[in-house]
């Protein structure tokens, strides 16, 4: 069995890094899953002040953030500050 190192950030540090253009989710299925979990965590953060783990992959590897969703477009996700993720880089919200 395989692991994956993965390394837990601060929402001000995503600012720094940098993201591939490439899609990490294969099948379109998991990409609309993805897609409606990102606004589930957007209503529980909006509505109940819910923080989230966000996981995800920049050009060096897994990056794992804990953190308010305050908006979802068709190719990011908004956090505090104007901090942006590409959705395409989003494993999976928990």
């Amino acid at each position: 069995m395989k692991y994956i190192k993965i390394e837990t950030i601060d929402k001000e540090e995503i600012k720094f890094l940098q993201f591939p253009k490439e899609e990490v989710l294969r099948s379109v299925e998991d990409q609309k899953e993805r897609c409606l979990d990102m606004k589930r965590a957007m209503a529980l953060g909006n509505l109940e002040q819910e923080k989230v783990d966000i996981l995800f992959i920049d050009s060096k590897g897994y990056k794992r953030v804990k953190t308010t969703i305050w908006g979802v477009t068709s190719k990011y996700v908004i956090l505090k500050q104007a901090t942006v993720i590409p959705l395409e880089r989003i494993i999976a919200v928990a």
